[in-house]
């Protein structure tokens, strides 16, 4: 880590002490749980034998090993244990692992866990101060609950597809995939939550959050404005619902963006550009008003910005300073000075696959930071470890049926 943010013994993090058990597969659960081992927590990936967690054999390229990087990008700091919940001895390993555990996730369509007599009804009357949360596409309740979801009808249905892209165009979904990611990261936010919670009653909780949720809590603009003018937010390219001029607009040799987001910036953007009489134009006078023209007003612009390059716009748009910046693509966005001394990307090093590199921890924390403690598992790599540690072993675990999550 760098020196400015120190070094964390592994029984310092602040959640050293907490045992997660992740039985999520592919994006917003492991992600979730990704977090929490990134802090100290103890997370142990309960997998079923012989295939594991559905991303390990995802996407359509490999590094050295049969593990994908989707979900060595997923899976660091966690121990991997397969277990066969369909069978009576799994469910026994199963229920004296919650035994020890703090928190157990899992994202699975609602009712698969309660059919593995693994849902919160049954596990908490084994560990009342389990903390215990479901992602799901729609989440537990709702005439929507029983349909599969993912990250791009999350999206569909949340009403992001409809606020992306350009006006006219085909749909685009949002490149990042914000009700997956988001779910994970709201997952977590209830867990912390929960945690603290539980140290004021003693027990634990149930937490429901889904795909659809997460992509709707991230919709604040969007909503805002159906609710405020009745209309339904279309798609407006790289253009901000709040402001204007906040997008990206054409230089001589190509992209850049530029956000001029309040009064003060809109009257020292009119400096930079040259373009003085804008200040006073009624028709732009005011950020409504400017808003409201948004079209109109990048078209009044577009001509003053093909006279010079990308980059002497951004370094007068600096110089003055008004927030703007080159588009990168991802490889100059993870391969730059900042991004380096941020340590946005790391390394780890892998039994398999060597060092491969990886993103970093985007909360830095001044005593006790984020470190990576161990490197993605290999499938069931600490089975016979952790049923050593609940006082297990092998002989008393079926491992050889495939499938032990399927729906």
């Amino acid at each position: 880590m760098n020196d400015q943010y120190g070094s964390t013994p592994a029984n310092m993090s602040p959640l050293a002490g907490l045992r997660v058990l992740d039985m999520s597969q592919v994006m917003a659960g492991p992600f979730c749980c990704m977090l929490l081992g990134d802090m100290g927590a103890d997370v142990i990936k309960i997998e079923p034998p012989g295939v594991g967690d559905q991303t390990r054999k995802s996407m359509g390229f490999r590094m050295k090993g049969e593990d994908s990087p989707g979900f060595l990008a997923l899976n660091r700091n966690k121990r991997s244990i397969t277990l066969n919940l369909k069978s009576e001895a799994g469910r026994r390993v199963l229920h004296r692992l919650v035994e020890t555990a703090d928190i157990l996730v899992e994202n699975g369509r609602p009712g698969v866990t309660k059919r593995l007599a693994a849902d919160y009804e049954t596990l908490s009357k084994i560990n009342p101060r389990l903390i215990y949360a479901s992602i799901s596409g729609f989440g537990q309740t709702g005439p929507w609950s029983q349909r599969p979801g993912f990250d791009l009808i999350a999206q569909a249905m949340a009403g992001v597809i409809s606020a992306t892209g350009l006006v006219g165009a085909e749909p685009v979904k949002s490149g990042i995939p914000v009700g997956d990611l988001g779910a994970g990261m709201f997952a977590a936010y209830g867990i912390l939550s929960a945690v603290i919670g539980r140290q004021k009653t003693g027990r634990g909780q149930y937490i429901d959050t889904s795909l659809l949720d997460a992509a709707l809590a991230l919709s604040v603009w969007e909503s805002t404005e159906y609710w405020a003018t009745g209309q339904s937010p279309g798609p407006l390219g790289t253009a901000n619902r709040m402001s204007a001029p906040y997008q990206a607009f054409r230089a001589s040799d190509g992209d850049f963006v530029v956000g001029a987001a309040n009064q003060k910036l809109w009257l020292i953007f009119c400096d930079v550009i040259g373009r003085p009489e804008l200040k006073d134009d009624p028709l732009y006078a005011t950020n409504v008003e400017r808003v409201r023209r948004r079209s109109e007003l990048a078209q009044v612009l577009a001509p003053t910005f093909v006279t010079r390059t990308a980059e002497e716009w951004v370094e007068a748009f600096h110089a003055a300073g008004v927030p703007a910046g080159p588009i990168y693509d991802y490889s100059k966005s993870l391969d730059n000075e900042h991004v380096r001394h941020r340590e946005a990307v790391i390394e780890i090093v892998h039994p398999v696959e060597g060092r491969f590199k990886a993103l970093g921890f985007p909360a830095k924390l001044s005593a006790t930071p984020a470190a990576v403690r161990m490197p993605p598992p290999l499938l069931g790599e600490h089975t016979e470890q952790i049923l050593a540690e609940v006082g297990l072993d092998t002989e008393q675990n079926t491992l050889s049926e495939a499938g032990a999550f399927a729906a």
